[in-house]
Order: structure tokens, then sequence, then C-alpha cells
């Protein structure tokens, strides 16, 4: 069975992302076919990114903090990002978390749930991107929620029901792909 992460993409103390982690993983929980588990990019402490080249290819990390993070990225076979949009874009607690690594995120899939004023769409397509280098698939269904409709008063999450057919089609790709990648690694 394959080990699925759902990662956070927002490491504010104000952030709603959380909320939008655990409401995926409440689906996700309902499925037999993988195991899931959050993982809050906060709880990690990273610090600005600042490691040598030479350390994400040889995974000789001088930061202990990315240590213990290459390890938890290690075992895990797939991922969804919970990401918000920034300035259209991703935030740079999730840049510098991604950057951190290389070889970990390599030959695995992603799925992203989105969300934001405009849908989180530009910071997706902004995460598809970056996730290319490190050699991760994304699926191509995309969970993208509103904060007009999807929170109340942008600060408590309410998700329209329609949502959760879509994380499970996503969530289905997920499994399927990490899956299937699963067997380029071993």
């Amino acid at each position: 069975m394959v080990k699925i992460g759902i990662i956070t993409g927002s490491t504010r103390d104000s952030r709603v992302n959380i909320q939008v982690a655990e409401w995926v993983k409440s689906i996700a929980d309902k499925r037999g076919d993988a195991e899931f588990e959050l993982v809050d990019i906060k709880d990690y402490n990273l610090p600005r990114y600042n490691e040598a080249i030479p350390a994400i290819m040889t995974q000789d990390y001088q930061t202990p903090e990315a240590k213990v993070w290459s390890k938890k990225i290690s075992e895990l076979d797939g991922f969804v990002f919970v990401t918000p949009e920034y300035n259209k874009g991703i935030t740079s607690g999730l840049k510098d978390a991604i950057d951190y690594l290389y070889v970990e995120w390599n030959h695995k899939a992603a799925g992203i749930v989105s969300y934001g004023s405009s849908l989180g769409v530009t910071a997706a397509n902004n995460l598809r991107l970056i996730l290319t280098v490190p050699k991760v698939a994304t699926v191509g269904t995309q969970p993208a929620l509103s904060l007009f409709t999807d929170f109340e008063e942008m600060s408590i999450f309410k998700p329209a029901p329609f949502h959760e057919d879509t994380v499970q089609k996503m969530l289905d790709e997920v499994v399927a792909w990490s899956t299937g990648l699963k067997t380029i690694r071993d």
C-alpha cells in the first residue's frame, strides 16, 4: 500500500491552510487503497533555504531540520499539496520546503488542492512547474476552492459539497500514479 503525504502549503500563524488539509485528509481516510498522513511544513521549522547545492544531490544536509524533512519525504510515495495563492504564487515557506530536497521527491506523484480569491489556479500552475524539476508527476484533476464561497469571512472553511467528488477523483489519480511510480523506484 502506498503512503501519501497531505502537505500544507503555509506556515503563517493566521493560516486557514490547515483547515483545508484536514478536510482533504478526512476524505482520504474513508478510502482503503492507501495510507494518508498530514504533513504540516510548519512542524519542521525549516529556516530560509540556504543549503549548499551538492547537499541536495547527496542528501548530506547541514541543517538539522533538513535532515528530519528529508526522512519524512523519503518515507512517502506520493503527495497532495494544499496551497493557498499569495500574490499569484505559492508561499515562500512551501517553495523553501520543496527546494530543500531533490532526490527525495524524484519519481513520485502529486495532486494539488488550491484556494484563493481566484481559486488559487495561478499558484497551482506555478506549483506544477516547480515540481517538474525534482521529477514529481502532477495529476490532472485539481480541486480549486474560493475564498469567497468556500470560506466564511475568508477564515472559516465551509466547502461546497460538490468539492468532495473532485477530491476523490484527484485521490484516485494520485494513488494510481504513486503505485505505478513506486515500481520504478524499487
